[in-house]
């Protein structure tokens, strides 16, 4: 199964890679959609996932934002068709462990989008960031250490793409927050994004392909 916002966001990825890329990522549409709409378990899933990135290493870039799609349409789609309790298994503890490396922090984004749209609210950073992942809570350090660049950065919602580049790119190459920087800032900064505004973040972006992959990922999720 395959949910209908996912299906909408990985042919937007697709479109908005090939865009600016030389590789024209949109003939695996169809190929993505077989995976996510496979009744295999989640880590057959995974690794059919997976042999689309090793045969097609063009969009290395995108591996693990498809992974975050992948795990979201499980949450969304797959696991109805499962007993009710079955995130709570000792079966679906093992595939936690077993991909705890996978994935990025589109994750919670996404899974925050989601909220938003079951709550009737408008997505907004400091919203995402005191009342979803709960960062000024003690016991939600990690999430803090972080979300520590975007929330030393938050002044930079009313600033241009330009300067939310700068930051981006001076980020040390260890930020789990590093690549998704930029067009997580760009997203929250234009929620319902216009063709001059789509356009303006393009241009300055970090990577095109890859952040207007994201970006376009988000608007799809909004």
């Amino acid at each position: 199964m395959i949910d209908s916002k996912i299906e909408i966001a990985i042919g937007d990825a697709l479109v908005a890679f090939s865009e600016y890329s030389s590789f024209d990522a949109t003939q695996l549409t169809e190929v993505f959609g077989e995976v996510f709409e496979s009744d295999e378990d989640f880590l057959t899933k995974v690794d059919e996932l997976d042999e689309v990135f090793d045969d097609n290493p063009e969009i290395e870039v995108l591996r693990e934002v498809f992974f975050d799609l992948l795990l979201i349409n499980f949450f969304s789609a797959d696991v109805k068709k499962l007993e009710d309790d079955y995130l709570e298994t000792a079966e679906w503890e093992d595939i936690e462990e077993q991909t705890l490396d996978r994935g990025t922090e589109l994750l919670n984004l996404l899974l925050y989008l989601n909220e938003c749209e079951d709550e009737d609210i408008e997505p907004e950073l400091e919203d995402y960031l005191k009342e979803f992942l709960l960062v000024d809570e003690d016991e939600f350090q990690d999430e803090y250490r972080i979300y520590e660049p975007v929330i030393a950065n938050q002044i930079l919602i009313d600033s241009p793409p330009a300067e939310i580049n700068k930051v981006a790119v001076s980020l040390p190459d260890d930020s789990e927050v590093k690549e998704l920087f930029y067009p997580m800032m760009c997203f929250f900064q234009n929620i319902e994004s216009t063709e001059e505004s789509r356009k303006n973040i393009a241009d300055h972006a970090v990577s095109p392909d890859f952040d207007m992959a994201v970006y376009d990922i988000l608007q799809a999720f909004n």
